[in-house]
């Protein structure tokens, strides 16, 4: 119900996020990524599911990140290992800890889908990297635009990272959803920073 000053309730069991969707039509200009950073960075093609769950969950679970959560597994299995969608893994100390997934799939762009790192090397420097990569991947192809979107889940800093790159924002959407806490999909304990109210 939206009230008189504006406001609009949320039902329990419910979340609602601002989304902001962001977009750049020429390459920047870069900084070339350090050696060490690309000799951890490696593509994954035909990724199996059980590890590309596995890394989702680690990197994104503390943002809410729950939408690869609910695909069927067959219709999960034909996003990833479809040609026109690359996914890289962050490797550090010998552990996987970051996820990149740029979209081709639609004629002339690209959608970077996900990025992230998980949250212990937040703050190093690893996520602008790793965007930097991304953007850099993508103009490397023949496209017209690049594109992103973030929401209010996101680590504080996602837009303003993504608008130093050189990405605009052109839309900005509310969305309310099921809480995916409440249902099983992640655990309660996920993305503390976001209330939970169960109905």
């Amino acid at each position: 119900m939206v009230l008189s000053d504006g406001f609009t309730d949320i039902a329990p069991g419910k979340l609602a996020t601002i989304v902001t969707s962001l977009q750049m039509f020429n390459s920047p200009e870069l900084p070339e990524p350090e050696t060490g950073f690309t000799s951890s960075l490696r593509q994954i093609p035909q990724p199996d599911v059980d590890w590309y769950l596995r890394l989702y969950r680690r990197v994104g679970e503390d943002w809410l990140w729950f939408s690869r959560l609910q695909e069927s597994l067959s219709m999960l299995e034909s996003i990833i290992r479809d040609p026109g969608v690359e996914i890289f893994a962050l490797t550090v100390e010998n552990e996987e800890k970051g996820l990149l997934e740029l979209d081709f799939r639609t004629d002339g762009e690209c959608e970077l889908a996900f990025l992230g790192i998980t949250a212990d090397l937040q703050g190093c420097g690893l996520g602008s990297q790793l965007l930097d990569y991304g953007i850099k991947q993508a103009w490397s192809k023949s496209i017209d635009r690049l594109w992103v979107h973030t929401c209010t889940f996101d680590h504080p800093r996602a837009l303003e990272l993504y608008r130093q790159a050189g990405f605009i924002p052109f839309k900005m959407q509310l969305e309310v959803l099921d809480d995916p806490r409440i249902n099983g999909t992640i655990p309660k304990t996920a993305a503390p920073h976001i209330p939970l109210f169960e109905p």
